[in-house]
């Protein structure tokens, strides 16, 4: 073995050690969340915004730190962020009160993205071509990892030794990686002057989604007539137009507002939002369902829910391997519709009697579809794209699906909340409705199936986009030579 793949496979140890410490930091709060809001007695907005703030700050930010990695190095950027991971990681163990959470879940977040948004750069770079798939598929098996993993852990950790130990027990990985990627990762100059950072378009895009999620979480607590989430709406609504407009005069803008003039792309790039949308928050919703309607500890319902990331993870293999011999199209169709029947299946089963079978079956079902969907889906947008315009299209793949996640999160607790009344609506998010009333039981779960079905409805959405994506390209006789899947820039996950 060369000196160069030797180096290559320690940074990939690097990246993929990191990626699994992130990774378990978001999947296990998904499971410890009433543990979490229980002890501080936090309300509904405060205890949703322990996992909003997180995916807004990242979805923000992704475009951000990679241009600043650009002007300063990679290496630099990325042992900053495991060092503002790990040390917000530390804090939060020590935080007074539900919104120092979120305010620290956000500084969580950006020592994350300054991760994320280097590590594909660091194995390109790093790896010789003949030898970068091996790197990749590893890597993003990495995801897989912590995925499974982080639904019991959190429970286990959250039950046993306490909440705090959901966020400390990431610092001694935290510095672990902090020290093996000082030994690893060689240093390397910035572009200074190369790359400017879109700092409107960055700030547009925080306060236009920011508004938007806003007005999302506050319609269980306040309503959907309150001034403050018609307000934020409102907001929303103004700023998309001008963000676009100001987008179309940047010269190095976080959107490259052209690749929307590719219907192929955009229906592509709205069936992978739809679908997002659509599936994201089953996880936590199954795992709060289990704990508030049901009584389980936190360690039984991560024990339930890890049918769906390993499902999801078994399909993604199998999706790589039927492209082969199927299309994208009939994939990524194939996937959406399961996606969508799993969620029928839910919605159908939650009551708070379900023995574990029916909705072990709606778990099965929908995480094979989302493994389908998401590989054929990215793969078909990817391949619509010039050769120049495949890291950018990339990065704004991304971003959707980020976006998809935050909305899910937002839309899906608004809706399971909306039936009960004001004042129990913090006790479904510290799993405790179950010892109010039989009868906030059943509201409950009435917005359990309102909130199902809801993304049903969207997951069908996502399917006719995706059929209509799928046609797109063959009415565009001059279309640009597509990029080759196996492009190093489209494997940023």
């Amino acid at each position: 073995m060369d000196d160069q793949l030797r180096y290559a496979w320690r940074v990939l140890s690097v990246v993929s050690i990191a990626s699994v410490l992130t990774g378990l930091g978001t999947s296990s709060l998904n499971v410890a969340l009433p543990e979490v809001s229980r002890h501080f007695q936090a309300s509904s907005t405060a205890a949703s915004w322990m996992l909003l703030s997180f995916m807004l700050a990242t979805t923000t930010l992704m475009v951000f730190f990679g241009r600043l990695a650009d002007l300063f190095g990679r290496r630099t950027m990325y042992l900053a962020g495991l060092a503002v991971y790990t040390a917000a990681s530390l804090a939060l163990g020590f935080a007074p009160t539900a919104w120092t959470v979120v305010g620290l879940r956000v500084v969580q977040a950006a020592g994350g993205t300054m991760l994320l948004a280097n590590s594909a750069a660091l194995l390109t770079t790093a790896f010789p071509r003949q030898h970068l798939g091996r790197g990749m598929g590893i890597y993003i098996a990495s995801f897989s990892v912590a995925q499974l993993l982080g639904p019991t852990l959190g429970g286990f950790l959250s039950h046993r030794f306490g909440w705090e130990w959901v966020f400390w027990s990431n610092v001694p990985m935290g510095l672990l990686c902090l020290l093996w990627g000082a030994m690893v990762l060689r240093p390397d100059k910035g572009r200074t002057g190369e790359r400017g950072v879109d700092a409107p378009g960055n700030i547009l895009i925080l306060l236009c989604l920011g508004s938007f999620l806003l007005g999302l979480s506050q319609i269980g607590e306040r309503g959907l007539t309150d001034p403050l989430v018609l307000g934020s709406f409102a907001l929303s609504v103004v700023l998309a137009p001008v963000f676009l407009a100001v987008e179309r005069r940047r010269r190095n803008p976080a959107v490259d507002i052209g690749l929307f003039r590719d219907p192929g792309y955009s229906f592509g790039l709205a069936a992978g939002l739809l679908n997002t949308i659509a599936r994201m928050a089953v996880l936590l919703l199954i795992a709060l369902f289990y704990q508030a309607v049901q009584g389980d500890d936190p360690v039984a319902a991560g024990l339930k829910v890890l049918l769906l990331p390993l499902t999801t993870m078994i399909a993604s293999t199998g999706s790589g391997l039927l492209q082969g011999r199927m299309s994208t199209r009939a994939i990524a169709i194939t996937g959406g519709v399961l996606t969508a029947v799993g969620l029928v299946v839910l919605a159908i089963s939650v009551s708070p009697t379900v023995p574990y079978g029916p909705i072990a079956v709606g778990l099965v079902l929908l995480g094979t579809g989302s493994g389908l969907f998401m590989p054929a889906n990215a793969t078909a947008v990817m391949n619509g794209l010039p050769r120049n315009r495949v890291g950018i299209g990339n990065a704004m793949r991304l971003t959707a699906q980020n976006i998809g996640v935050m909305v899910s999160t937002a839309l899906a607790l608004a809706l399971i909340t909306g039936p009960l009344p004001v004042e129990l609506r913090a006790d479904v998010f510290a799993g405790t409705i179950s010892g109010v009333s039989g009868q906030a039981v059943d509201q409950l779960v009435l917005g359990y199936r309102m909130a199902l079905l809801t993304m049903t409805a969207i997951a069908a959405l996502g399917v006719i986009a995706a059929a209509v994506r799928s046609r797109a390209p063959e009415q565009q006789a001059s279309a640009p030579e597509p990029a080759r899947t196996d492009e190093p820039a489209q494997r940023s996950r």
